[in-house]
C-alpha cells in the first residue's frame, strides 16, 4: 500500500465524526473506562505539550475500546480567565470573541490529531448553560455557610484597579503593567475548604497505588497537619501602651513545645494585624514601615525561597513560664496562612529561626543537647536530645519532655494542645470582567442573598468597556443594579466573578451527560461513569487543580449531587516536551508547531514519535531524526501490508510446520502483543510496546509465510490502532474488514521451545555452541558436545562432563 497519510487521515476522520464512531453507549450494563485528560485554555493554538497529553489519553480510550468496555472519553474548554482580558486590553477584541475563536481554531487542531472525543459532551465553560448549573452550587453552598465573606489583605494593583494573585506578582510589581502592588484590605467570598482538610488528607491513603507518590506527597504537605501547642505571648506593659492598649497578646503556635525554654524572639508576618496598627497609626520609622511593606509586597511562594529578612517592632511580649521579655521581630519567613500568623523562635533547634538570628545577631540559647558528643556548631541542632536549662523539664528527653510541657500548659490554662493544618479556606473572588459572576446580592434591609435559582445564569453583560482599569461590572451601568429576591426593593448584585479554579474542580462531572441535558447530572450516569478511571496531566497541577477537584467533589457529595468520595481513580502526570534541553516556549524561540508537523508527516507520524520518544512520565527531548524514523517506520508498515493476505479472520497455522524463522516472526509479535497487554494495565511505558512491534517487524521480515505475515499483521494494526488509529483503520478495512479491532489472544504455543543453544567450554574456557533437542538426555548431550569441539579433546583424558541445564556443557580434561 502506498503510504499518503493526508488522504487516509481526512478519509478517517470524516467517517468517524460522521458515523458518531466515540460516542459512550447509554448501556450502563457494559463494563466502562472514563478516560480523561485535563481540559485546555483556549489560548489560540495547540502545542507539543497538548499533542502529548491527548495522545496519550487517545490510546488509553482507543485500546479499552478494543476490550469491549464503554468508554467516555471527553474534551473541552476551560475558557474564562485573565489572558482573554489582556487580549482584550491589547487587540481591541471582546474576551467571548477571542475566547470562542480560539475555541473553533484549537478544536479543528485536535481533530486533525484524530483523537477519539466525544462530539457529544463538548462544552466550554464559559457556555450559559454550564454557569447556571456552577451558580446553583454556589447558592447551595452559601446557603449551607459552606461560602463566607470576611476581609483580607490582598495584592492590589493600583494602575489596573484589580486585585493580583501571588502568582501575578513579578518582582513585587504587576505582571501586567509592572505597577508596584500594595496590600489592601478588601472583602473576598471564600470556600471552607479548611472544613475538609482532614478528610482530604486521609483519604489520600485511598490513592495509594494508583497516584504518582510524588503527587501525593505534595498534597500531604500543602494540607499540612500539624499537632502542637497553641499558646498566647502577653505583651509587656510598655509595649501594651505604645500599641494604645488595642491588643494586650497574640497567638503563636508551635510543634515543638520541648524548645520553649530556647525562645529569643518571636517574629510576626508582614501582614500581622499587630504590625498593620503599627503601620496605620504610624509607630514605626519610615525605615522600619518601608522594609515591611517592601515584604509585602513578596508573594508567599517567593518568600519561602528568598533570604531571611526582618526588622524589630521594638516591642516585648513575657515568656510563659520564665517571665523574661523576648523582642518582637516581622520576619519575612512567617506566612499569614499558617497558624497565626506568629512564632516563637528558637535558633538554637530550627534552622529558619537560626538563619535569621545570625543574621541580626539574636541570642541563640540551646537547651537541647545530645545523648552522646557535643552540640555541633555553626548551625541549630534539631536531632532528639535532652533537655537542659528547661526548669523542672529538664533532664527529661525532649519526646517526653514535649508531652509533659504541653499538658503543663493545659493545666495552668497557659495554652492547649491543637492540631492545625496549612491548608486554609480557597479565596474565590477575582476582580475581573470575564469569569462566572457570584449570583449574591447586597441589599440595605436583607444583608447578602443568593439569587432566585429560576433566574440563573446570572450572565455577564456584553457591553462592557475592557482597558485594564478596575472591574468592568463594577463600572457597567445597568448591569449592577437589581431588585432584592427576598424583599423586592432595589439592591446591588456582586461585581466579583469567581476564581476559574472553580470551573475545573467538577467539569468532569458535568461530562457523565450530554452537552445538551437539561439538568446539571443525572445520578444513575454518574454513579456508572465516576470516578475517572484514567486522569492524564502535568505535574504542575498536583496541588491546586487536584486538591480542589478532591475538595469539590466530597463537597458535592455533602450537598447530595453525588455519591463519589474521590474523582480520580488512577493518575498519570505526562513529562514536559523539551527541545535543544529546554521546556519549549516562544521566547525561547524553541517551539514546534503541531500543524506543519502534522501537514508534513501526518498525524500519526506524530502521535508516534510522542509515545516512542520516552516513557510518558519523563520529560521528552523533541528530535528530529526521530520523527523522520518515526514517518519511515510507518511507510514500511504500509508498503509490506502487501505480503498479507485478504481475511476476516485470523489465520489458524500448524507450528510444526514452520521453518525457524518463521516460528521466530510469531513469537516476536506474539511478544508485542503480551507487552501491549501489560503497558495498558501496567506500567504505561508505551515506548517499549512500540519497540516491540518494531521488533516482530523486523522478524517478519526475515520469512516469506503468508499466513505467518497476515497473522502479524492481524494482531500488529490491533496493537498499533491506539497509537497510529488512521493508518491502521486503513489497512484493517482493507484487509481485515476491521474484524481484528477487538481482544487478541495470545497463543502461548508459540513460546514452546523445541531446541536450546548451549555453550560448549574445556577446562572454563568457550570452545563452541551446539544446538539440542529439549528433551534430549544428558548423555546424548554430552556426545554431541564431544563432537563439536573434537580437535580440542583429541589424545586428552575426560575427568569429568558437567551440564548446566539450559546453558552450557564443561568438559574437564587432563593432559
Amino acid at each position: 500500500m502506498n503510504y499518503t497519510p493526508a488522504s487516509i487521515e481526512a478519509k478517517w476522520q470524516k467517517t468517524w465524526s460522521a458515523t458518531k464512531a466515540y460516542e459512550p453507549s447509554a448501556d450502563f450494563s457494559k463494563p466502562k473506562k472514563y478516560v480523561l485528560s485535563m481540559f485546555p485554555y483556549p489560548s489560540g493554538r495547540i502545542h507539543m505539550g497538548h499533542v502529548r497529553n491527548y495522545t496519550i489519553g487517545d490510546a488509553f480510550a482507543r485500546y479499552y475500546r478494543q476490550q469491549g468496555f464503554n468508554v467516555l472519553h471527553p474534551i473541552g474548554w476551560d475558557s474564562f480567565g485573565m489572558p482573554a482580558e489582556n487580549a482584550a486590553i491589547k487587540h481591541g477584541i471582546h474576551p467571548k470573541k477571542w475566547t470562542y475563536e480560539n475555541i473553533a481554531t484549537m478544536r479543528g487542531e485536535l481533530a486533525g490529531l484524530g483523537l477519539s472525543f466525544s462530539e457529544d459532551r463538548e462544552f466550554a465553560t464559559s457556555n450559559p448553560e454550564y454557569t447556571a448549573f456552577e451558580q446553583g452550587f454556589i447558592i447551595d453552598m452559601f446557603n449551607k455557610g459552606m461560602l463566607y465573606r470576611k476581609q483580607g489583605f490582598l495584592n492590589w494593583c493600583p494602575h489596573d484597579l484589580t486585585v493580583l494573585a501571588n502568582e501575578q506578582v513579578v518582582d513585587g510589581g504587576c505582571w501586567r503593567c509592572g505597577t508596584e502592588i500594595v496590600q489592601k484590605e478588601m472583602y473576598q467570598y471564600y470556600l471552607k475548604i479548611s472544613d475538609y482538610a482532614e478528610e482530604l488528607l486521609e483519604s489520600l491513603k485511598t490513592l495509594e497505588g494508583k497516584w504518582p507518590k510524588q503527587v501525593l506527597t505534595m498534597q500531604e504537605n500543602w494540607i499540612g497537619k500539624s499537632y502542637g501547642l497553641e499558646f498566647a505571648f502577653k505583651l509587656d506593659e510598655e509595649s501594651e501602651a505604645r500599641l494604645g492598649a488595642v491588643y494586650q497578646s497574640f497567638d503563636v503556635f508551635t510543634t515543638r513545645p520541648d524548645t520553649i525554654y530556647g525562645v529569643s524572639y518571636a517574629a510576626l508576618a508582614p501582614e500581622h494585624e499587630i504590625v498593620r496598627h503599627m503601620l496605620s497609626f504610624g509607630l514605626l520609622d519610615q525605615a522600619t514601615s518601608d522594609a515591611i511593606k517592601a515584604m509585602q509586597r513578596v508573594s508567599a511562594r517567593d518568600r519561602a525561597t528568598s533570604p531571611k529578612e526582618g526588622v524589630s517592632l521594638g516591642i516585648n511580649v513575657i515568656h510563659p513560664l520564665t517571665g523574661a521579655k523576648v523582642p518582637v521581630w516581622v520576619a519575612n519567613f512567617v506566612l499569614t496562612d499558617y497558624g497565626s500568623g506568629a512564632v516563637m523562635a528558637v535558633p538554637a533547634h530550627d534552622d529558619r529561626d537560626y538563619e535569621f538570628a545570625t543574621k541580626y545577631d539574636l541570642p541563640i540559647k540551646a537547651v537541647i543537647f545530645p545523648s552522646e558528643g557535643e552540640l555541633p556548631h555553626g548551625c541549630a541542632y534539631t536531632e532528639t536530645g535532652t533537655l537542659h536549662e528547661s526548669g523542672q523539664f529538664s533532664g527529661l528527653d525532649n519526646v517526653t519532655a514535649k508531652a509533659a510541657i504541653m499538658d503543663h500548659f493545659e493545666n495552668e490554662k497557659l495554652g492547649k494542645k491543637v492540631v492545625n493544618f496549612r491548608l486554609k479556606d480557597w479565596g474565590i473572588s477575582r476582580q475581573r470582567y470575564w469569569g462566572a459572576p457570584i449570583p449574591l446580592i447586597h441589599c440595605d434591609s436583607c444583608g447578602i442573598v443568593p439569587e432566585d435559582k429560576a433566574n440563573l445564569p446570572v450572565a455577564l453583560p456584553e457591553d462592557v468597556v475592557i482597558n485594564g482599569e478596575g472591574n468592568p461590572l463594577e463600572h457597567h451601568p445597568t448591569w449592577k443594579h437589581c431588585a432584592c429576591p427576598k424583599c423586592g426593593k432595589p439592591a446591588i448584585r456582586e461585581t466579583d466573578t469567581m476564581d476559574t479554579f472553580i470551573q475545573s474542580s467538577w467539569y468532569f462531572l458535568r461530562y457523565t451527560v450530554p452537552n445538551d441535558y437539561k439538568e446539571v447530572f443525572d445520578k444513575q450516569a454518574l454513579d456508572y461513569w465516576m470516578g475517572v478511571d484514567h486522569y492524564i496531566g502535568g505535574i504542575e497541577h498536583a496541588i491546586l487543580h487536584l486538591l480542589y477537584a478532591r475538595f469539590f467533589t466530597k463537597m458535592l457529595r455533602d450537598l447530595g449531587y453525588v455519591n463519589s468520595d474521590e474523582p480520580f481513580e488512577h493518575l498519570l502526570t505526562q513529562g514536559m516536551v523539551l527541545k535543544d534541553g529546554a521546556k519549549m516556549s516562544k521566547s525561547k524561540g524553541n517551539t514546534v508547531d503541531p500543524g506543519a508537523l502534522v501537514e508534513k508527516y501526518g498525524a500519526d507520524t506524530a502521535r508516534l514519535f510522542i509515545l516512542f520518544a520516552a516513557p510518558p512520565t519523563q520529560e521528552l527531548e523533541w528530535n528530529d531524526s526521530a520523527v523522520e524514523g518515526a514517518f519511515r517506520f510507518l511507510k514500511r508498515f504500509a508498503d509490506r501490508s502487501q505480503y498479507v493476505r485478504k481475511t476476516d479472520t485470523i489465520p489458524v497455522i500448524d507450528a510444526a510446520l514452520l521453518s525457524k524463522e518463521e516460528k521466530g516472526a510469531r513469537k516476536k509479535v506474539y511478544e508485542a502483543l503480551k507487552r501491549a497487554q501489560e503497558v495498558y494495565t501496567e506500567r504505561h511505558t508505551f515506548n517499549t510496546m512500540i519497540a516491540g512491534v518494531m521488533e516482530a517487524m523486523n522478524a517478519l521480515g526475515e520469512q516469506k509465510n503468508t499466513e505467518v505475515w497476515t497473522e502479524g499483521y492481524w494482531i500488529l494494526t490491533s496493537i498499533l490502532e491506539p497509537i497510529v488509529p488512521h493508518l491502521c483503520w486503513e489497512l484493517s478495512s482493507e484487509l481485515f474488514g476491521g474484524k481484528n479491532f477487538g481482544p487478541q489472544v495470545v497463543r502461548e504455543e508459540v513460546f514452546e521451545v523445541e531446541a536450546l543453544s548451549l555453550g560448549v567450554s574445556i577446562n572454563g574456557k568457550n570452545r563452541a555452541t551446539i544446538e539440542v533437542g529439549v528433551h534430549e538426555s544428558q548423555e546424548a548431550i554430552i556426545e554431541t558436545a564431544k563432537a563439536s569441539v573434537e580437535k580440542w579433546i583429541e589424545d586428552k583424558e575426560i575427568i569429568k562432563a558437567i551440564v548446566i541445564p539450559g546453558k552450557l556443557v564443561n568438559l574437564v580434561i587432563k593432559g
